[in-house]
């Protein structure tokens, strides 16, 4: 894929949804951490139907703080991975309330720093609560990126470094939110709906297929 065939393709993703956004419900930087958190092995929607429980209850550090592990942990138990997922966020809030003042840091190192917080998830809380231009690769974009042709690798790492590279600068501060769109609706992993892609004309799998 050209640099002319990279435009094109997110020109086509922004012109068919131009305000691109995740799926998790939050309202605050702390909720989408939470959020992102639990979203770990998980899908948005079971994490979507937990959160609209817990954060009428509890939505800030200290009022996670204040219902303590096990009361959280009711209220995250249908959450895959919920035991371990509990004790990383009581901690991260105890954290944020000794260190940030109870607000979630805007900076790679501070985020990665949290228990329970890698790459990945401070890649999220930076590009949709800070605004700020960063790629989070998690299996879906991975899939995208690999599949398409526009950035091939062969870690989470590697691919995220190679989108950063290769995507025009107007288009990086959604393109993780299309991408991973794509991926989940479109570009999904045992048959991709090829016939309805709107990038198909750019994709190198889609190229492969027309020359068997």
């Amino acid at each position: 894929m050209n640099k002319q065939q990279c435009q094109a393709l997110f020109e086509h993703f922004r012109t068919a949804n131009p305000h691109p956004t995740t799926e998790l419900y939050f309202s605050s930087p702390f909720e989408l951490l939470i959020a992102v958190m639990l979203s770990a092995q998980a899908t948005d929607i079971s994490v979507n139907k937990a959160t609209a429980n817990l954060f009428p209850i509890a939505n800030t550090p200290q009022a996670i703080l204040n219902l303590g592990e096990e009361g959280l942990k009711s209220h995250i138990k249908t959450i895959g991975l919920y035991n371990s997922k509990a004790k990383h966020i009581i901690q991260t809030c105890t954290i944020l309330l000794a260190d940030y003042l109870g607000q979630v840091p805007a900076s790679r190192e501070a985020l990665e720093s949290l228990p329970g917080v890698g790459r990945k998830t401070a890649n999220v809380v930076l590009n949709t609560a800070f605004g700020q231009p960063t790629m989070a690769v998690d299996t879906h974009i991975f899939r995208v990126a690999n599949r398409t042709g526009l950035a091939v690798g062969k870690t989470p790492l590697a691919v995220e470094k190679g989108l950063l590279k290769r995507i025009p600068a107007e288009f990086q501060q959604d393109a993780h939110h299309w991408l991973i769109l794509h991926g989940r609706y479109v570009c999904i992993a045992r048959k991709p709906r090829c016939e309805s892609c709107l990038i198909r004309e750019y994709c190198d799998f889609n190229k492969n297929l027309g020359k068997k």
